[in-house]
């Protein structure tokens, strides 16, 4: 009867408006980094002059800031599977709305870098958790609905973004820029801290659980509404769950796999390339077009329309192939029509690296193309000062970033297709470290490649490292699924050839 009761026992307990609303402080949380990081770029130059400092210094801060972005998750992922989510949150956004006090002040470049880090080391999980949020209270069919909702906040978001950071930066002092993600900050906190409750399953249950102390938001707390119906008050608090030493490490040891080393390096390098576009905007437009602020951020909006294109696109042609490529293996296979193959039990035999780079080539095209051409729409004074002309170089980046998120989102996919379960987690933290570091390295070194090379040669350069980097997606191609079945075979779990589950 037991067993039976638990059967019945739904995923969770909470109601539809209470899982929005939760999924709605999680979705403003994940704005606050794209926010903070993209309001930031139209404003490079106004930082500039306002601490008479050169660009090469002020990028120096998105390098600091990319280096803390990528660290930061080895450490908060962890925790919020043991303190929790709301634990993190709390912590991270009071750390947070302190580095945004002190920034508005920002009297030394000193300062401006240090709190920098600081604010990309607060936020730095904040888009981690909100998933994790979804995926402690919803079943599949809910997380589809959150996860477009989730996702659409965070688009809109960085559309917005260097537009109203470009505003601010062209008729205020930079130092309003932190003041109004001050005002964000310390809104989302005080939601966080009266209405968010834990939502970690090892503390929280199916929201039947009793939450005391931290793990209780405030409104419950001060019982303005009572208490919640779904909570089961003759039920214990749960203990705090412990996370193993080596959860904090597991990341790095997947550097040591062969298979993610080289997903990780043609991607991160990739993503290097578009961020290196990304904040030399700010000089470059300013210096070809004289642009003020305020048009410097409306410039970056279709580079940012090119990230969300290019996401959405591949996410829905990797749908499509994989349904293909699951119909057709089937067919082959004389299964039955309700057989079911998933990401959790691919067979040994299954060409799913042939499925997932299929659509490489075009993207590679598109982005080698486009760079070779990019830098020269810039470089010469005969060519920028023609009306009109200022369409071309923003239509080459709109398919940069498109093209660069797409390739990005291949081999982002791939990792999660091999690790789908028990290191998947682990898999998106390595790759956010290395994306982030190489993203950090390539910025800090734009400048002044631009400044001694000039910058057509610079992004034709960029081009041909893309063509350096092609071997690693056909070493993926042909040598991929071997290493898969090797992989599951010392792991004593991978599914045979022609495995399959049957749905009944």
């Amino acid at each position: 009867m037991v067993s039976e009761e638990r059967i019945q026992e739904p995923y969770h307990l909470y109601t539809v408006k209470e899982k929005w609303v939760l999924v709605a402080i999680a979705g403003a949380a994940a704005s606050i980094p794209m926010l903070t990081f993209n309001m930031y770029l139209p404003a490079l130059g106004r930082i500039a002059t306002d601490l008479e400092i050169g660009a090469e210094a002020t990028n120096l801060t998105i390098m600091a800031y990319l280096m803390m972005q990528g660290v930061a998750p080895l450490f908060w992922g962890p925790l919020s599977d043991s303190f929790g989510r709301r634990s993190v949150y709390l912590a991270t956004f009071s750390l947070y709305v302190t580095s945004c006090v002190v920034l508005s002040f920002s009297p030394t470049y000193a300062v401006l870098l240090f709190f920098r880090m600081a604010q990309a080391a607060s936020i730095a999980s904040s888009v981690s958790i909100g998933y994790s949020i979804i995926r402690d209270i919803s079943t599949p069919p809910e997380c589809d609905r959150f996860h477009c909702f989730f996702q659409g906040v965070r688009n809109g978001t960085l559309v917005l973004s260097p537009i109203l950071g470009g505003l601010l930066s062209n008729w205020t002092d930079f130092r309003c820029l932190f003041v109004l993600l001050f005002a964000l900050g310390t809104t989302v906190l005080v939601a966080i801290a009266f209405l968010l409750p834990e939502t970690l399953r090892s503390i929280a249950g199916n929201g039947s659980v009793p939450l005391v102390n931290i793990h209780e938001p405030l409104v419950w707390k001060c019982k303005v509404f009572g208490k919640p119906a779904h909570t089961n008050e003759g039920l214990q608090p749960a203990a705090r769950p412990i996370t193993p030493r080596r959860k904090f490490l597991e990341p790095l040891y997947l550097f040591q796999n062969r298979v993610v080393l080289l997903s990780l390096i043609f991607n991160s390098i990739v993503f290097m390339i578009w961020m290196m576009m990304t904040v030399s905007t700010t000089t470059l437009f300013e210096k070809a077009f004289g642009l003020n602020g305020a048009l410097v951020g409306l410039a970056f909006v279709p580079n940012f329309l090119g990230a969300i294109a290019g996401s959405a696109l591949i996410g829905n042609l990797l749908d499509n192939d994989l349904r293909r490529a699951y119909s057709a293996y089937k067919h082959a296979h004389f299964l039955p029509s309700n057989t079911s193959l998933s990401r959790h039990s691919i067979p040994t035999d299954f060409a799913l690296e042939h499925v997932r780079l299929r659509r490489v080539p075009i993207f590679i095209t598109v982005l080698v193309t486009s760079l070779a051409f990019y830098g020269y729409t810039l470089a010469y004074s005969s060519l920028t000062s023609l009306g009109g002309w200022i369409c071309i170089p923003l239509l080459l980046q709109f398919l940069i970033a498109a093209t660069a998120h797409a390739i990005c989102g291949v081999q982002q996919t791939l990792l999660s297709d091999l690790w789908p379960s028990d290191d998947s987690d682990a898999a998106s933290a390595a790759s956010n470290l290395a994306r982030s570091v190489f993203a950090a390295i390539g910025v800090a070194v734009v400048e002044k490649i631009i400044e001694c090379i000039r910058v057509g040669p610079t992004f034709l350069a960029l081009g041909l490292v893309v063509m350096v980097l092609v071997p690693l997606p056909i070493v993926q191609w042909y040598f991929g699924e071997s290493w898969r079945a090797a992989r599951g075979a010392n792991r004593g779990g991978a599914p045979t050839k022609g495995s399959r589950t049957t749905n009944v």
